[in-house]
């Protein structure tokens, strides 16, 4: 079914002011990736700088907490007061405090032609995927750990084709497993962490075409397709081999929206503007819709 998300309305009372319903973000940043937490916060990366803007959500106010090294933030995720970045094109990936701004820790995750795309945070690290090479990185969790990158070859059910392959990325709670958006084709995977074996989830025949981020709550998968100006909401079985999409969220102010995070029950989605020429005064925002 296809339902409208309703903004974010006033305070039954009117004696609480609400939420913003909509942030707007620097002019030019050209938003991708979104984090929410700890706290009312969200941290979102530019794709042209790699900029870092934390955004309060109660207040809509907000600020560059670090310039970027010149290649794109794309996907990130926070873990306490640590943000996880994926590097784009820049092939690396960088642990940034949330409080401070600085960077914790770098890594180079390959030489390769690389779109180091998104990030989820696991058990034993953090991991990458990659859109251009049918791989994986996993990095450690703290900045202090002298662990190297890890680069597990994807196999299975996922077969890299030509365009944007492997996409979003979550953590099974179990440990063991991920869940992996590919773009071009549609289709999510379950993924072993250790071995990098990939085996289809079954939708019933849906196929969600362009697909980017996910974010996993629970047993509910949300998944946007940003072209669609759509978020799908899955709700998957036990073991996470199989799920169903029980309604497609949709709302007017979407402008191709790239990825999702969660704070309480609303969501909070980066227009990316993919169709809209980018300019230093291009505006750029968040909607926030309830979940």
């Amino acid at each position: 079914m296809v339902g409208v998300l309703v903004p974010l309305g006033a305070s039954a009372h009117g004696d609480v002011a609400a939420p913003p319903d909509r942030i707007a973000l620097p002019a030019g940043f050209q938003p991708e990736g979104i984090a929410a937490g700890p706290g009312k916060v969200a941290f979102l990366g530019s794709r042209a700088t790699g900029a870092i803007y934390r955004a309060d959500l109660r207040t809509g106010e907000g600020q560059v907490i670090n310039p970027g090294p010149g290649t794109p933030s794309l996907g990130m995720k926070t873990q306490g007061h640590r943000l996880y970045v994926a590097g784009g094109r820049g092939g690396d990936a960088r642990i940034i405090d949330t409080r401070t701004g600085a960077v914790l820790r770098s890594f180079k995750l390959t030489t390769k032609t690389a779109f180091v795309n998104d990030v989820t945070v696991g058990a034993d690290g953090a991991y990458l995927t990659d859109s251009t090479n049918p791989q994986l990185y996993r990095i450690p969790l703290d900045e202090d750990d002298a662990a190297d990158v890890k680069t597990i070859p994807l196999s299975g059910d996922l077969v890299f084709q030509q365009g944007f392959n492997a996409n979003g990325i979550a953590a099974l709670p179990d440990g063991k497993s991920l869940i992996v958006i590919q773009s071009n084709t549609g289709k999510i995977f379950k993924v072993d962490a250790q071995t990098g074996v990939a085996k289809t989830i079954d939708l019933g025949g849906e196929v969600l075409t362009a697909g980017d981020g996910i974010l996993l709550d629970g047993r509910t998968l949300y998944a946007v397709q940003n072209a669609l100006n759509t978020v799908a909401v899955i709700e998957l079985n036990e073991d996470a081999t199989a799920g169903k999409v029980v309604k497609k969220l949709t709302d007017p102010r979407f402008d191709v929206p790239t990825t999702v995070a969660k704070s309480g029950q609303t969501l909070y989605l980066p227009n990316a503007r993919f169709s809209t020429p980018p300019t230093p005064d291009t505006p750029y925002d968040i909607i926030a819709v309830q979940s």
